[in-house]
């Protein structure tokens, strides 16, 4: 059974995650700094330093949501950044950040499903994304549709929380996972539900070798995947096949 933000509604989990992003979006990025602590800056950056030996021209951010992402990307010198999402509030909230920055020569963004991308094959140099996956309705549906939009050996960078295995640090995070972050977020976010699902995503995601397998069933060769903070989030790395 799919982990779906309001388990008593009958929408799909796609228009419940859209309707879920849509209402928090004003405190999402205020959350998002506060409940990690700060770390989610320097996972972001790290993960575009790993990019840049790519030097990708066009670069696509799926699950942009306020294009925090889109805008570390452009620390590459892309010529185009491309950031979609299915949450229009948040995609307006992400405008307002990329006008503030005058980066609205080099980013745009598009309200667009990650299972349904409007763009042809051998698109993007390079794609990423940050916390998204765990969103979608089909992971394989969603990476293999990435994989189709980019050329030929190109990277798909995958930022997500997983699940630490040292066993002090795992019982902890667990602890703050399940019980202060959603309670936090319930708070500064007015939506109960929204911090609940982070917890039940996360639990459920198929990290590790099993979300690499994912990879492969959706195209990608050469896996790899960086551990960081003590396994709290990792890095994904696939390529799209030189042959593909």
């Amino acid at each position: 059974m799919a982990v779906v933000p309001y388990i008593d509604s009958p929408d799909p989990k796609k228009k419940q995650v859209a309707a879920m992003f849509t209402r928090i979006a004003a405190r999402y990025d205020l959350l998002n700094h506060f409940l990690s602590f700060g770390m989610d800056f320097r996972w972001r950056r790290k993960t575009i330093r790993m990019v840049k030996s790519d030097a990708p021209r066009t670069v696509l951010d799926v699950a942009t949501g306020t294009a925090d992402f889109a805008i570390d990307a452009c620390r590459n010198n892309p010529e185009k950044v491309i950031g979609i999402d299915i949450s229009e509030g948040m995609l307006r909230a992400g405008r307002k950040k990329v006008a503030k920055k005058n980066l609205n020569g080099i980013i745009s963004l598009l309200q667009a499903d990650s299972e349904n991308l409007p763009f042809s094959e051998n698109t993007f140099d390079t794609a990423i994304t940050a916390f998204g996956v765990r969103n979608f309705e089909s992971p394989v549906a969603g990476l293999s549709e990435v994989c189709r939009t980019l050329v030929p050996g190109g990277h798909f960078f995958i930022l997500e929380f997983s699940k630490p295995e040292s066993g002090f640090f795992r019982v902890a995070y667990r602890f703050y996972l399940k019980n202060l972050l959603p309670l936090a977020g319930r708070i500064i976010s007015g939506d109960k539900f929204a911090y609940r699902y982070l917890h039940d995503s996360v639990d459920a995601f198929p990290s590790g070798e099993a979300f690499e397998e994912i990879m492969q069933k959706a195209g990608f060769t050469d896996i790899k995947r960086v551990p960081m903070t003590f396994g709290i989030v990792t890095v994904y790395i696939g390529k799209k096949p030189d042959s593909f």
